[in-house]
């Protein structure tokens, strides 16, 4: 497990910049890599060793955004009015309109531990994944990956509703 936190501080810095140049927005970029480094960790026994681990965790990153970026588009074409009105929103931006954000209280009730504590102290409580990690006695990568896993489970739910 060493050698995983070793390789995600090394190469995080690197990912992050590669996603954002691709997405040219930090929050895209930030899901991105973190995607990243939560496939890699359960693929690494398919990296062969042919090539730099950051060739490698970049390749991983680009193949997740055009992944994500795929799944947008087909969002937006799916709900013309959400499209006419522009409301292409995070999570965290449709939590300001009431009745979004109780279909999301909705969904975050359902989900398992430590998913709903973990989006609840990042979104409600704006704690840092610093200190998010402290609260459960885990690492910072651990807060991070959880909380992507949080979000990605609620968009999952939310597009099932749609």
């Amino acid at each position: 497990m060493a050698d995983v936190e070793q390789i995600y501080e090394q190469y995080f810095q690197d990912v992050y910049l590669f996603a954002l140049s691709l997405s040219r927005d930090q929050q895209i970029a930030e899901e991105i890599t973190q995607e990243t480094f939560v496939k890699a960790v359960k693929n690494i026994d398919q990296f062969k060793g042919n090539c730099k681990i950051s060739v490698w965790l970049c390749q991983i990153a680009k193949n997740t955004y055009f992944k994500y970026m795929d799944k947008q588009k087909r969002f937006d074409l799916g709900d013309p009015q959400e499209k006419t009105r522009g409301n292409n929103l995070s999570i965290e931006q449709k939590l300001i309109d009431k009745t979004e954000a109780l279909r999301i209280h909705k969904l975050l009730h359902s989900l398992k531990e430590p998913y709903k504590e973990v989006f609840t102290l990042r979104v409600f409580g704006e704690l840092s994944f610093d200190h998010i990690s402290e609260v459960f006695g885990r690492t910072e990568s651990w807060a991070r990956v959880t909380f992507h896993r949080a979000r990605n489970i609620i968009q999952d739910l939310l597009m099932e509703e749609n």
